[in-house]
């Protein structure tokens, strides 16, 4: 059903700042890792030195006599935990991961194979570097090329075909080519961080780091196999996560059982050596694609094949095929996805997942096929408009991506690009100009929002969502002072408590549009509940503070849930991206700077300008390190990282960063919520590394198709 939207904004809201922007600047957000927990102590991680294979012998001895060591815990001296237990023809309670502290086994380097509690975090830290682990080592499996023939579907025979299968081998213009995405890693600010307190037996309160403050508590409930209501999760401000604290890692699990051992509550902080190996990453993605199509430039057929990485203990997927399946008009697409299982950490979502890497290979393709066409790449992609989703046949609920691109080009400069790569210089720099286009799901799931407007004239919501940096708090009073006609100063957000009401985990670019509805639908709720006691069914504005005095009531409060909606089975719902570079090269050395950054994203309704801008330039940043420097190097023979640091694993810095036009087309969808609003994180970053490396092309006639475009690949 069609809902009717109102665009009457406070006024306020075109430059209102981050509600909690203070609290964090003045160092008063308070983070997992800060809170102070009476009878503390500390715990350090021990990871293997051995990348797979088994422990025959582990020295504790020394740790244990250090100085403040409260307790040494392996494999050896563990409790079992509950969920990783299986009972005779049954599975465990829990999802394929790797149990911690179960067994003897190591399947990848550095997983913890023990953990030293102290008094203070100094004197774990001495104790752990005592522990001596003996191994009796085992072939290791770490490179995805050299273990591709192991590859295997994750579901079913891991195919899609749509028409005929290969149909661009026919065509008369084609390209054919291999693209490589690195492993990536999330590296946010924040350190993964636990303080884990047991308060009885079957009773816990934790302060972590997460995303999800419901999925922890469900997840700590089934692995201790505690009720639900007895697990109190605490996740107040999350210092940037990108993916990584989407679910429940080892670490937090051995937090959990260290404080119920040593009866006194844990904290337990990763090293950012520990952030390379145990909260996950974007997995290494080989892909080929083969594309065709008439002299027209109409696309006739793609063929998307992708490998990616996952460890040997559980399957990650992220699904870089999809993209290809449903972001042009084509006829003839089939698509290959498998699985490399390896001995490293389990890879998890990272900003944009599956379509980020898919888009590069897709978005370096069509430009390729641009050239071979001599066809404008805008062009180009018009003619291959998709005007209803090529996969389901279902109308869109909005798409106006056509008029993104007109905006982008006008704000890059498009007009000054020159179609023969290498031709165009501005003090003695190679100039470039290169597009790429992003898609993602626009999704909106079930929340719960409990609203209370007080006699002193403060509305406070109230929801267990985590805002790990987007700005969802401010959005969620946006919603409220617009429904409710009162000054944003005077609405309170309560967020990341498990005691909270139910909201889903942030994730997905699904937050604003879930949650925001519920805020929608309790302001609405709220109002008529005034309405009934004013007896004024009138729409004029109510002075909610004044009515509440003359009842005598403290307060007036409603708990509203919020559903997904139907509409998703009439309509396609996607948010859509295209971003334009512009790149100066060094012809003598290689080295790549970005210019100039144009974005534009088609994600509905914009209901914080200001911190919707911020996340455009998040994404975009985040795509400009994947494709100039983001790249986790393993070394094969050992299984381990070599550049597990922040001084060796190169993120882009304020020196990197170009000028960066952050552009909406602001158009609200009718169907999705009443807001009329879509994600827009994800499309944000997908599409951006193609771009870039198009951009590279355009301005060096060299295609580099294996990230990051690094200076010795851009001069070979």
């Amino acid at each position: 059903m069609k809902k009717e939207i109102n665009l009457n904004m406070p006024s306020s809201s075109e430059g209102m700042s981050r509600i909690d922007g203070r609290l964090k600047v003045t160092g008063a957000a308070k983070y997992s890792a800060e809170y102070t927990v009476e009878g503390l102590t500390y715990g350090v991680l021990v990871g293997s030195t051995i990348t797979k294979g088994t422990i025959t012998a582990i020295d504790t001895k020394a740790a244990e006599r250090a100085p403040g060591v409260i307790a040494v815990i392996t494999h050896v001296n563990a409790i079992k935990v509950p969920g990783f237990q299986s009972e005779a023809g049954k599975p465990s309670a829990v999802r394929a991961q790797l149990k911690v502290f179960d067994d003897n086994k190591i399947v990848y380097n550095g997983q913890p194979v023990a953990v030293v509690i102290a008094n203070t975090y100094e004197r774990a830290l001495y104790g752990a570097s005592l522990v001596k682990t003996q191994y009796s080592k085992e072939q290791h499996e770490t490179s995805l090329n050299a273990s591709i023939g192991k590859g295997f579907p994750p579901h079913g025979d891991g195919l899609y075909k749509r028409g005929i299968q290969d149909a661009w081998k026919s065509a008369p213009y084609k390209v054919e080519q291999e693209y490589i995405v690195p492993t990536d890693t999330h590296n946010p600010m924040e350190l993964h961080a636990i303080i884990a307190k047991w308060e009885a037996d079957d009773k816990v309160t934790v302060w972590d780091k997460t995303q999800g403050v419901k999925a922890t508590q469900h997840d700590i409930a089934q692995l201790f196999n505690i009720p639900v209501d007895n697990v109190q999760v605490n996740s107040k401000f999350v210092g940037g996560a990108f993916g990584s604290a989407l679910r429940t890692w080892p670490h937090e699990v051995v937090a959990l059982i260290a404080a119920k051992m040593v009866k006194r509550p844990v904290k337990l902080v990763l090293s950012r050596a520990d952030m390379f190996t145990s909260v996950g990453h974007r997995p290494y993605t080989w892909q080929k694609i083969g594309i065709g199509a008439t002299a027209d430039g109409k696309l006739t057929g793609i063929t998307h094949e992708a490998y990616g990485q996952t460890s040997t203990f559980e399957n990650f997927t992220e699904g870089p095929v999809g993209v290809s399946q449903g972001l042009y008009a084509c006829p003839n697409v089939n698509t290959k996805y498998n699985l490399v299982a390896l001995n490293i950490g389990t890879p998890t979502w990272m900003r944009g997942p599956g379509e980020a890497t898919g888009a590069f290979a897709l978005e370096s393709a069509l430009d390729e096929l641009s050239y071979l066409l001599k066809i404008d790449p805008i062009e180009l992609r018009l003619r291959n408009y998709a005007e209803t989703d090529p996969e389901s046949g279902k109308p869109f609920s909005s798409k106006f991506l056509n008029e993104a691109y007109q905006m982008g080009a006008d704000h890059i400069g498009w007009a000054e690009r020159k179609p023969e790569p290498g031709t165009l210089k501005k003090d003695g720099l190679l100039v470039g100009y290169g597009i790429g286009c992003g898609m993602f799901g626009a999704y909106r799931s079930g929340a719960t929002i409990k609203a209370k407007m007080t006699a002193d004239g403060i509305l406070l919501l109230q929801t267990a969502v985590s805002d790990i940096g987007p700005g969802t708090g401010t959005a969620m009073v946006l919603i409220a002072a617009e429904q409710m006609g009162i000054p944003a100063g005077n609405i309170r957000f309560e967020n990341g408590a498990s005691d909270l009401p139910q909201a889903p985990t942030q994730g997905g670019s699904a937050t604003t549009a879930s949650v925001g509805s519920a805020v929608h639908y309790a302001c609405i709720e709220l109002k008529e509940k005034f309405q009934k006691l004013t007896g004024n069914d009138s729409p004029k504005a109510i002075d909610y503070a004044q009515v509440l005095k003359q009842h005598n009531l403290p307060l007036l409060e409603v708990t509203t849930k919020s559903t997904a909606g139907d509409d998703r089975d009439k309509y396609a719902m996607n948010s859509w991206s295209v971003h334009f570079v512009k790149v100066l090269v060094n012809a003598a050395t290689g080295v790549v700077k970005i210019d100039k950054v144009a974005s534009v994203a088609d994600s509905g309704h914009i209901i914080s300008p200001k911190t919707a801008r911020s996340q455009v330039v998040g994404g975009a940043i985040g795509g400009i390190g994947m494709a100039l420097m983001e790249e986790a190097v393993m070394d094969h023979r050992y299984g381990r990282y070599i550049n597990n640091n922040f001084a060796d694993y190169h993120v882009a810095v304020n020196a990197d960063i170009p000028q960066i036009d952050a552009q909406f087309v602001n158009k609200p969808d009718p169907y999705i919520n009443p807001m009329g609003a879509k994600g827009m994180a994800e499309i944000a970053l997908i599409g951006m590394a193609a771009a870039v490396a198009n951009a590279v092309y355009n301005a060096t006639g060299k295609r580099v198709r294996e990230l990051p475009i690094t200076p010795d690949k851009v001069m070979a």
